[in-house]
C-alpha cells in the first residue's frame, strides 16, 4: 500500500475552556481556519491540491455546526473546490479523523489529506448538543437497564478496579503539570504552536501559551480538593465506592485547535516537502461501556500486533489524562515504563480540547521524538461509549 508521511503537525495554544479564557472570545471556525492557515504558511503548499480536510469535533452544535470542516477550509481563503468532513468519535475524533486521512492515502484514493480537530468549550458546552433529550432508546436501555454512568465516575470505577488512591492520582497529576511546565518554560512546545490573535485589555495580542498549565500545583494543594462526582445517587448504586476523582486529577475544559498534514510518500518528494514522519499502524475498538474508560488497552494490543512491534520499541507513548487513572490504569495492565508516559505532561495540565485532543497529541509527539531523537512513538484515547484509537508513528 502507499505510504502515508506527516510533513507537518501544529496546534494553538490551550485556552481555559470557560467564560474569560483566553480563546473564548475566538468562534470555533476561526480558530480551526487559523491552524489550516499554519499548515500552508509553514510548508508553502498549494491549498488547491488539497483533497480532503477532515476535522474531529464532538459537539457539533450552534457555532461548531453545519460541518465546521468545511467552513474552515473557507475561512481560511482556501480554494471552493477544497472538500471538508466533521467526525465525531467523541474524544478520539481528530484521532480519527487522522486514521481516516491516512487509510484514504494508502489505498490510493487521495494524495494529500489534512486530518484536523477543533472545540470551543467555552463556547459550545459539554453535552449542550444533547439537551436533555435521550440518546440511547428502548433497546439500548433493554441491553443496559442500569443504565450508564458519566466518564467522571467512570473515573472513580477505574481507579478502584485497577486499585489506585487519591495520593497516586494527585501525586501523577502534579507530574502531569510539572512536566508541561518545565517544557513550556524551556521553549519545547514553540515549535508545535501557532499564534491566535485574541484581546487582552482592549489590544489584540498573540496567545502562544497554554494558559491550562498550573506552575505552582503540588500533591498538597491537590489533595484538598473535594471529589466531584460524587452525589446521592451515585452513592446509592455504588455504595462501596471511594470517590476520588477531584477537578485537580481531571482534564480542564479546553478551547484549541489542531492539525496535521498528510500525504503520499511519493507526493511529498514530488513537491520538495521533507516526510517528518510515517504512520506504521492505526486501530480502533470498543470496551466496556459501563466503565468506559479502559479501551485503549485493548487499543494498544491491537495497534502493535498490527505494526509488528512491542511496547519496549516505543520510545514514548502518549495516553490521553482524561482523568489521572487512565494512563495510570493503561501503564499497569501492559506493565510500561512510566518514564516514557506522557513526558511532556498530557491533558491535565495540557488540556482536553474534546475533538481537537488526538491531532494535538499526537503533534506534541512528534515534536517530541524530534527534539528526542526518538524512533516510534504511540498514542491512544478513551471515548466515551467505551471506545479508543491507537496509532503508531515512525519519525523519519
Amino acid at each position: 500500500m502507499t505510504e502515508v508521511v506527516v510533513v507537518e503537525a501544529v496546534r494553538t495554544a490551550s485556552g481555559r475552556g470557560r467564560p474569560g479564557g483566553a480563546l473564548s472570545g475566538v468562534h470555533p471556525v476561526d480558530l480551526l481556519a487559523t491552524v489550516l492557515s499554519a499548515l500552508v504558511d509553514r510548508t508553502g503548499i498549494d491549498p488547491a491540491l488539497v483533497d480532503d480536510v477532515m476535522a474531529g469535533c464532538v459537539s457539533q452544535y450552534q457555532e461548531q455546526s453545519m460541518n465546521i470542516a468545511r467552513n474552515a477550509v473557507l475561512a481560511a481563503g482556501w480554494p471552493d473546490a477544497v472538500p471538508g468532513t466533521t467526525i465525531d468519535r467523541q474524544c478520539g475524533s481528530s484521532q480519527q479523523a487522522l486514521t481516516f486521512a491516512a487509510q484514504s492515502i494508502a489505498a490510493g484514493m487521495n494524495d494529500i489529506v489534512v486530518a484536523c480537530g477543533v472545540e470551543s468549550m467555552s463556547r459550545v458546552p459539554m453535552g449542550s448538543p444533547i439537551g436533555g433529550a435521550d440518546p440511547y432508546g428502548e433497546k439500548f436501555a433493554a441491553r443496559y437497564p442500569e443504565g450508564l454512568v458519566g466518564q467522571g465516575v467512570a473515573a472513580d470505577l477505574v481507579a478502584e478496579r485497577f486499585g489506585f488512591d487519591r495520593a497516586e492520582l494527585d501525586a501523577y497529576s502534579e507530574r502531569s503539570h510539572r512536566l508541561a511546565n518545565e517544557h513550556s518554560s524551556a521553549g519545547a512546545f514553540d515549535t508545535e504552536i501557532v499564534a491566535v490573535d485574541h484581546v487582552v485589555d482592549g489590544e489584540v495580542v498573540p496567545f502562544t501559551r497554554d494558559e491550562t498549565i498550573r506552575a505552582g500545583t503540588t500533591a498538597e494543594g491537590l489533595a484538598g480538593l473535594r471529589p466531584v462526582f460524587k452525589n446521592d445517587e451515585m452513592v446509592e448504586r455504588f455504595p462501596d465506592l471511594t470517590w476520588n476523582i477531584t477537578a485537580g486529577n481531571s482534564s480542564p475544559l479546553t478551547d484549541g485547535a489542531s492539525g496535521v498534514l498528510l500525504m503520499s510518500a511519493e507526493t511529498a518528494e514530488r513537491l520538495g516537502l521533507k516526510p517528518r514522519a510515517r504512520i506504521v499502524a492505526s486501530a480502533v475498538c470498543g470496551d466496556d461501556p459501563t466503565i468506559m474508560l479502559t479501551a485503549p488497552i485493548p487499543a494498544t494490543h491491537l495497534v502493535l500486533k498490527k505494526a509488528g512491534l512491542s511496547l519496549e520499541d516505543m520510545d514514548a507513548y502518549e495516553v490521553n489524562e482524561a482523568f489521572a487513572p487512565v494512563p495510570l490504569a493503561w501503564a499497569k495492565a501492559l506493565d510500561a515504563d512510566l518514564d516514557k508516559l506522557n513526558p511532556r505532561g498530557g491533558a491535565i495540565a495540557l488540556g482536553h480540547p474534546m475533538g481537537a485532543s488526538g491531532t494535538r497529541i499526537f503533534t506534541t509527539l512528534l515534536h517530541h521524538l524530534e527534539q528526542t531523537g526518538g524512533r516510534y512513538g504511540l498514542q491512544t484515547m478513551c471515548e466515551a461509549g467505551g471506545l479508543a484509537n491507537a496509532t503508531i508513528i515512525e519519525r523519519l
